[in-house]
Parts: C-alpha cells; sequence; structure tokens
C-alpha cells in the first residue's frame, strides 16, 4: 500500500467519521459492544490493510464520538468480516455495524426495498461450536451465510440474530465510508422518526 492510499483512505474514513459524530439518532443503535467502522485498501490481505477506530465508537452527551484515533490494524472482528466480504465482491472496500432486534431487522428490510437493495439475516445460534472463535475463521462461515440467505449474492445489509456471548448486531457494506456514513444517518433518522427506539 502506497502513501497516496493511505492519505485518501485516513482522509475519507475521517471525513465520514465526522459525518456519523455529528448525527445524534445514530447513538440509539450503537451496540453494548460498541460500533467499528472499517475500511480495506484496495489489495488488502489481512487485518493489517484494514483502517478502523482504535477502540470502537461510543456514546459521549448523547452523540457518537470515536473512542482512539483512525489506524490500520486495530480491529478484528470487523476488519476480517470485511476481508471476507471482499473474497466475492472486491469492490465492497468499507463496513459498520451497529445495533439489531427484531423490530431494526423489520425496519432494515424495509429501507432495503426501497433502496432496491439485497438484505439478508444469519442466525448466529446455529454456528458450529468448533469455528465460533477465531474471527477470521468465525467470519468466513458468517459471509457464507449471509450470501446464502441472499440467494448467491452480497447483501448490502445483513443482520445477525445473537447467541451465547455474541450480541445481535446489523452490519452495513459499501464501497466507500462516505457512502456508509450517509446512509446509516439516514436509516438511524428514519428508525428514529418509526417510533421503534426501544431494543
Amino acid at each position: 500500500m502506497d502513501l497516496n492510499e493511505k492519505i485518501d483512505m485516513t482522509g475519507r474514513l475521517y471525513l465520514a467519521l465526522e459525518q456519523l459524530e455529528s448525527c445524534e439518532e445514530f447513538s440509539a443503535l450503537i451496540p453494548e459492544v460498541r460500533t467499528n467502522f472499517v475500511y480495506a485498501s484496495e489489495e488488502s490481505a489481512d487485518p493489517g490493510d484494514v483502517l478502523a477506530v482504535d477502540g470502537r465508537i461510543t456514546v459521549v452527551d448523547k452523540l457518537p464520538k470515536a473512542a482512539g484515533k483512525i489506524k490500520f490494524g486495530v480491529s478484528g472482528y470487523m476488519a476480517n468480516l470485511i476481508l471476507e466480504i471482499r473474497k466475492h465482491d472486491p469492490e465492497i472496500r468499507s463496513a459498520i455495524d451497529f445495533a439489531n432486534s427484531p423490530q431494526i431487522a423489520d425496519f432494515l428490510k424495509e429501507y432495503c426495498k426501497e433502496k432496491s437493495w439485497t438484505f439478508s439475516g444469519i442466525d448466529r445460534r446455529s454456528e458450529p461450536e468448533n469455528i465460533k472463535d477465531p474471527d477470521e475463521v468465525s467470519a468466513t462461515w458468517e459471509v457464507a451465510e449471509a450470501i446464502q440467505a441472499a440467494g448467491g449474492e452480497v447483501p448490502r445489509i445483513f443482520s445477525e440474530t445473537g447467541a451465547m456471548g455474541k450480541e445481535p448486531v446489523s452490519i452495513l457494506v459499501g464501497k466507500d465510508p462516505l457512502e456508509i456514513a450517509y446512509h446509516v444517518c439516514e436509516i438511524s433518522k428514519k428508525f428514529n422518526k418509526s417510533g421503534q427506539l426501544s431494543r
């Protein structure tokens, strides 16, 4: 990865994070495990090639707030997830995770219909015991399940039910973090207006 790509990636994720941090409605969709926002390099091969928020995104004074700086190699679960997704669709380079519940999943299904996007869901309770860790092996199973549930294509949004030691989350993927920030803020605002915030 050359310096120009690093500069471009850092700038794009910084601007996207700035947009997210000004979206108060997103605070209600940050899960207990906190949110991470990742951006893979064009030739990404391992988590060290994935830019993310060190310490994840939390809530401070009712607003989303990055707990640390943007750095390469500071994400485990989400970095492995985006790397696995890129094996199926190399144009996808960015992803974010946020809360999930039956109400959120139903809302996301409708949102995807409006956007003509593919949505799918997976049940983490059916994940084989021998692959629940580490993150890399688990991500391979999750992505394969999400693609199968979506009829063979990578879904733009997929939701995961909870399991023992696993909080339910939703995943939004796209080509660019600025695009991700725009849509997750739109989702947050529309979900907030729908009056279904309890989860």
